[in-house]
């Protein structure tokens, strides 16, 4: 099974460097006017700014998986990107929004590190 989750965006070009920012490089794939990043190994986060998406620009919700959680948060302050407070779940994951110029929400959460 793949996913492809879409956010849909209202300034393409603001989106695009954003999600490269976030993501450390620009986009996999164009396909028409989608922008898909691979994200796993049958998993696609897929930019959108096209009018059909526009009543859904500001409401997407997508939680990445990644490990060094710290290193990434501090990667993306150096580029002015900016984050709700770090929680940890009672299961010891780790658990920050960040949301996109148009307020769609990208959530990033770490797994605790089995050897502790």
């Amino acid at each position: 099974m793949d996913l492809y989750s879409v956010l849909p965006v209202s300034d393409l070009p603001r989106a695009l460097e954003w999600l490269a920012t976030l993501l450390g490089r620009p986009a996999d794939e164009i396909i028409g006017d989608e922008h898909l990043w691979q994200v796993g190994t049958n998993a696609w986060l897929v930019v959108d700014a096209r009018e059909v998406r526009a009543a859904g620009v500001g409401r997407a919700m997508v939680t990445l998986g990644v490990t060094g959680l710290d290193e990434v948060l501090a990667r993306l302050a150096e580029h002015g990107i900016g984050h709700e407070p770090v929680e940890t779940y009672g299961n010891g994951v780790r658990h920050v929004v960040l949301l996109d110029p148009d307020g769609n929400s990208v959530s990033l959460a770490e797994a605790p590190d089995p050897a502790r």
